[in-house]
């Protein structure tokens, strides 16, 4: 029977999303898990601030000029926070130096006029302390003399840093954090792999209950 292009479209509209949903039933065993890049990150400096166990994080730092270096927070408020807050476990750590409080004020208020600020957790932090929690994250990278970072970094529940390894980046580089300067790497990286690091535990969560129910 010859196959014209009406039935070819019919065929597609009823064929192609059975082989997506298909896709989608296996991908539970078949997907590949955001790489850990520093294990069991200490975080000593912040346990009296607030909770990162059993929380997906995104930790990232303000620095002291926070007026001229707010694109990247709204960058990261429209492109992550809010794709993600809705999610229970999801959070946004923001450390910024004893000194800036003035203007993460003014940065809050800001983001506030258009954003439930319920999973934004602002800390402030001295000089040293800052420094050094920065260190344990064991990146690539250094904070600029004001304490600021284009990079934000995904922590896992068990407080490892995840990101790309270089099998998983196009580049072949490690990505320990991502540029919120880059509403690209924002969408196209830092967005997918949030969305793998919550299906990773989604799966975990169905297994769990599979063979508590074997049991």
């Amino acid at each position: 029977m010859k196959i014209t292009k009406k039935r070819f479209v019919l065929i597609a509209l009823f064929v192609f999303p059975l082989l997506f949903f298909l896709i989608l039933s296996t991908g539970i065993n078949n997907f590949k898990k955001l790489p850990t890049l520093t294990n069991t990150v200490s975080f000593h400096v912040l346990e009296d601030s607030i909770s990162l166990t059993d929380h997906v994080t995104v930790l990232c730092f303000l620095g002291n000029d926070v007026a001229t270096k707010k694109g990247g927070f709204f960058n990261l408020n429209q492109k992550i926070y809010k794709e993600f807050y809705g999610y229970r476990p999801f959070q946004i750590i923001a450390i910024y130096p004893t000194s800036s409080e003035d203007s993460v004020d003014k940065l809050k208020s800001d983001l506030s006029a258009f954003t439930d600020m319920s999973k934004w957790n602002f800390i402030s932090m001295n000089r040293d302390a800052i420094l050094s929690l920065y260190r344990n994250l064991k990146t690539n990278k250094i904070l600029d003399s004001s304490l600021y970072s284009n990079q934000v970094y995904l922590l896992d529940k068990e407080l490892n840093l995840r990101g790309r390894d270089k099998d998983g980046d196009e580049k072949n580089e490690i990505m320990y954090g991502y540029n919120i300067e880059s509403v690209a790497e924002l969408n196209n990286k830092m967005e997918d792999d949030i969305k793998v690091l919550l299906y990773e535990y989604r799966a975990a969560f169905k297994n769990k209950n599979k063979a508590d129910r074997k049991n």
